[in-house]
């Protein structure tokens, strides 16, 4: 304990516990981040993502978030089973908010709409689908975004 007008003391409990929160509160942090959004050229329209350049995109599970040049919105590209992909605008057709990626799902944080990473919706207010891009592997490992015909719903 410290005496008045001295500066207060932190002792070996304290100090742990200290730690223990700071730990905390950046695994926390960490955990909870939204994934780093990767800036990406477009050409004619598409996005030219090759799958060695973005390992994030060889797993069954893996995701990446890309902003193309000249968009106000990222695209969220989900890597599904059987070497299939899914791109998808993060933006909740319910009210504009963005949505987040969280485990398994996309929820919008402002009013809790829910969605698969296919883009449909799994729990209201929302009731229309994610916008989503045609998304093709060519036989180089290439995975090709169309950004001109994004589906309406």
């Amino acid at each position: 304990m410290s005496m008045p007008g001295e500066e207060p003391r932190l002792d070996r409990r304290r100090f742990l516990g200290v730690c223990a929160c700071a730990f905390a509160g950046t695994a926390l942090a960490n955990g909870c981040a939204s994934l780093a959004i990767r800036h990406v050229e477009s050409v004619n329209g598409r996005l030219m993502l090759p799958l060695l350049q973005y390992p994030e995109l060889t797993e069954a599970g893996g995701s990446l978030a890309v902003a193309p040049r000249g968009q106000d919105a990222p695209i969220f590209v989900f890597a599904l089973v059987e070497r299939r992909f899914v791109a998808l605008s993060p933006i909740c057709t319910h009210l504009g908010c963005t949505v987040e990626i969280q485990g398994d799902r996309l929820i919008c944080p402002c009013h809790g709409s829910t969605y698969d990473r296919e883009g449909r919706v799994l729990r209201g207010p929302a009731e229309r689908a994610l916008h989503s891009y045609p998304a093709t592997l060519t036989r180089g490992d290439i995975l090709e975004i169309e950004l001109t015909s994004a589906s309406p719903d």
